[in-house]
C-alpha cells in the first residue's frame, strides 16, 4: 500500500486529504512543521510526500533539501504562494510537482498518481510513447508519419517524454538540453517548444501533450 505523508499546518486541508487519500487505499502520516516531516519521513520512510511551503518553523524548500539529501521520494509541493519565483524555487530544490492552493482533489489524487507511477522500481520505461494520433519511439529515434526532428528537437522531446506529468523547470531543460553555461536563454525553449507543437500536436496553438506551465517550465501530458 502506498504511504503518503502529508505535511501542513492547516488542520482542516490535513483532515480533507487524509479522508481523500485513505479512501483510495493510500496509508497516511501527517506532520505539522519541518522538523516533524523530516522525522516522520526518516522514520516511517513514505512513498511521496505532500508539502506545503509556508511551515511555522523553516521553509518548504529547506525540508526538500533536508530529504534530498538522504532520499529520492517525489514530493509534491502544495501552496497558497502562486509567484513563479516560489514554484521554481521549490522544483530546483528537488520538488517533483507544484500544485497551488486553493486546489480541487481530484487534480492533486491526479498528480499524486502520476508521480507514484514514476516512482515504482523495476517497471520498464516505456519505449513508444503517443502523442495524439502519432506514436514517437525513443529507441528509433523515430515517428509515425514520417515526422522528422532535428537532433535538438528530439533531445527536448525525449527529456519531457521520458518524465510524463511531470513539470520540468525551464533551468533544468537548460542545463540538460543545451549545457550547464546556459540558464537564461529561454527564447531557445519557446522556439523549439513551437517547433515541436508544430509537428507534433493536432491543434499547435491549443496544445493537449506538450504544456507550458508559465514562468516555471513545461510539462508532457499523455
Amino acid at each position: 500500500m502506498t504511504r503518503v505523508l502529508v505535511v501542513d499546518d492547516d488542520p482542516q486541508i490535513v483532515r480533507a486529504l487524509r479522508i481523500n487519500l485513505k479512501a483510495r487505499g493510500y496509508d497516511v502520516d501527517v506532520a505539522g512543521d519541518g522538523a516533524a516531516a523530516l522525522r516522520a519521513a526518516a522514520d516511517h520512510h513514505p512513498d511521496l510526500v505532500v508539502l506545503d511551503l509556508g511551515l511555522p518553523d523553516m521553509e518548504g524548500a529547506e525540508v526538500i533539501s533536508g530529504l534530498r539529501g538522504w532520499t529520492s521520494v517525489p514530493i509534491i509541493v502544495l501552496s497558497g504562494r502562486a509567484g513563479s519565483s516560489d514554484k521554481v524555487d521549490a522544483l530546483d530544490a528537488g520538488a517533483d510537482d507544484y500544485v497551488t492552493k486553493p486546489f480541487g482533489v481530484d487534480e492533486l489524487l491526479a498528480r499524486i498518481r502520476a508521480v507514484t507511477r514514476r516512482g515504482r522500481p523495476g517497471e520498464p520505461e516505456a519505449r513508444v510513447v503517443r502523442i495524439g494520433d502519432l506514436e514517437v519511439d525513443l529507441a528509433e529515434h523515430t515517428i509515425s508519419g514520417d515526422v522528422r526532428l532535428t537532433p535538438t528537437e528530439w533531445q527536448l522531446l525525449e527529456h519531457l517524454l521520458r518524465h510524463p506529468g511531470r513539470l520540468i523547470t525551464q533551468r533544468e531543460l537548460l542545463h540538460d538540453v543545451w549545457g550547464p553555461q546556459y540558464r537564461n536563454e529561454t527564447n531557445y525553449l519557446r522556439q523549439y517548444m513551437a517547433r515541436l507543437r508544430r509537428k507534433l500536436e493536432a491543434d499547435p496553438a491549443r496544445p493537449r501533450h506538450l504544456l507550458t506551465e508559465p514562468g516555471m517550465g513545461y510539462r508532457f501530458r499523455p
